[in-house]
This record gives structure tokens, sequence and C-alpha cells, in this order.
């Protein structure tokens, strides 16, 4: 049975800027982004298709993409500002535009960031309302809202890995709402991106982790 919608999606979020789509699921986006990372990048490249492409600095794109990489949420004042705080922050950034991208969604951003030897690749698309929806991570397909608590597990692609991990998720009494795996190859590299109703346990986070054929955990709280 599909979720019920409410009357606060149908309105948008609470938010500084001038349109939800190009201001809140903006932020939002690259509010993932920073999380998948785990803090703010050294260096930063942000790529806009489409409608975006056209639109970003007249809309406040711009700076709702450098707000939301320093974790502002949407009604956070500092939006207007964000490049001062970003610089004060030690964030580096450069801006593309590519207007012609037929195959992509109109409002499609790709961010690039790096910290350290860690780096981050996330495709995002802002649906309207404040609504985003995040189609790859590091070049896997991803497939995710980031309005539930989300995890990401890079691992090696071993039989029953995830049952496996299900069942951990399952002693937490966690309940998986939505689940995408991706693979490069057989017997390759693997990510489980699953959704969860509910919060996850340290404990379980730390077990996971410690197995054996997974790579990296990354842990997405619910973003609004």
């Amino acid at each position: 049975m599909a979720e019920r919608s409410s009357i606060f999606d149908m309105i948008g979020p609470v938010m500084i800027g001038p349109s939800s789509s190009h201001t809140a699921g903006v932020v939002r986006i690259a509010r993932c982004a920073f999380a998948v990372l785990g803090g703010i990048a050294e260096d930063a490249e942000i790529t806009f298709y489409n409608s975006f492409a056209r639109t970003y600095e007249g809309h406040g794109s711009d700076r709702a993409v450098i707000a939301g990489l320093l974790d502002f949420a949407t009604d956070d004042v500092r939006i207007k500002n964000s490049f001062d705080f970003a610089a004060e922050a030690g964030l580096k950034y450069t801006f593309k535009a590519i207007g012609s991208a037929s195959v992509m969604h109109p409002n499609t951003i790709k961010i690039h960031l790096k910290k350290g030897e860690k780096e981050v690749e996330l495709l995002g698309v802002s649906k309207g309302g404040g609504v985003i929806y995040i189609e790859e991570v590091n070049g896997f397909t991803a497939n995710f809202s980031a309005a539930l608590h989300t995890l990401i597990i890079l691992t090696l692609d071993v039989k029953g890995a995830i049952a496996f991990i299900a069942g951990i998720l399952a002693q937490d009494d966690a309940n998986i709402a939505t689940m995408s795996v991706s693979r490069k190859g057989k017997n390759d590299t693997a990510c489980q991106f699953i959704e969860l109703d509910s919060n996850v346990r340290a404990s379980s986070l730390d077990y996971i982790k410690s197995l054996s054929w997974v790579k990296e955990v990354n842990y997405v709280q619910p973003i609004r």
C-alpha cells in the first residue's frame, strides 16, 4: 500500500528562498551529501542540469547548495549568506551548468565532494515541495528519498549479504521500508541502500562495520 501524503507535503517546507524546488530541495540534496561524506567538505564541484542550469543563480540554488553542504536547515536565515560562511569553514567550490542533459530530470544536481582522502559523488533530483530523490551515490544506483533513516552499506558481493543485514536490522525491530542493491559486477563491490522506519542501535551499526566483507557504512538520519 502506498504511503499517504500529508497537507505539509503538498504545501512544502518552511524555508528561505523563492522556490521549494530550487531552494529547499537543493538544500536537502546537499545536506544528504554532507551526511554521506560525514562533515564539511574541503572541495566541492556542483553541476546543475537542465532547468537548474538555466536558473540556479537567479533562484538562489547556488547559495542553497552551499548552505546544505554546511548542513544548514531549509529555514536557516544564513542561507542567503552561505558563500561567506563557506569561506569561514574552508569550503572551496565550483559550479558547472549543463543545460541539455535530456535523459535527466529537469531539476538534477550532481555534487562531488572531497575531504582528506574521502570522496563522495551524489546525484539528486528536486521534485517540488522540498521533496528530493537521491538517484546515485558514488556511481551506485541508490533510489532513496532521504526522508527516512537510511543505511548505505558498501560490501563485497558475497552470497547471503542482503539477508544477513536484514536479519541484524530485524533484531532492532527496524522495519525496512525500501531497499535497493547495486553492484559493479559479479563478485565485485556492491552497495545496499536501506530506508528504515526507525532508528538503528549504535551497537548494531558497530557490528555491521566489523564484518569482514563490509567495506564502509554510512547512516543518514532523516533530512527535513
